[in-house]
């Protein structure tokens, strides 16, 4: 179902309903709808929504969420390498991009953080 592997990248990318409805230009309960699969996708918005995910329409046909949940729901390291000897090349670039993606958004947030936190410095002093 395609809402639903839309639905697996939107939340391995850190991303919410909101933010990526907002960039579709769509409500956010609409939004929902599609990746529910209550609203067709059409061509043309698979293609918006593959550009705001920052990945391709066919990484959304194919994308097996399932499959890489349950990998890498509580995996240790050492067996990491097997399950991606498992998977094709462009499963795994596609999950290298995504975990990319998220260690780039949380870099921007610590960042985000500092400021603030440098901000509260000058105005209230060390304690």
């Amino acid at each position: 179902m395609i809402g639903n592997n839309i639905k697996n990248i939107r939340e391995l990318k850190n991303l919410t309903q909101e933010f990526v409805a907002e960039k579709l230009d769509i409500s956010q309960s609409a939004y929902s709808r599609l990746e529910k699969g209550e609203i067709k996708i059409s061509k043309e918005k698979l293609v918006q929504i593959a550009e705001v995910l920052e990945v391709k329409p066919e990484d959304i046909k194919e994308f097996d969420g399932q499959r890489y949940f349950n990998s890498f729901n509580n995996v240790s390291d050492s067996n990491i390498e097997s399950i991606v000897s498992g998977m094709g090349s462009e499963e795994v670039q596609l999950l290298k991009k995504l975990y990319e993606d998220k260690i780039a958004l949380m870099e921007q947030l610590m960042q985000q953080k500092d400021k603030e936190i440098e901000k509260y410095k000058s105005k209230y002093g060390e304690l």
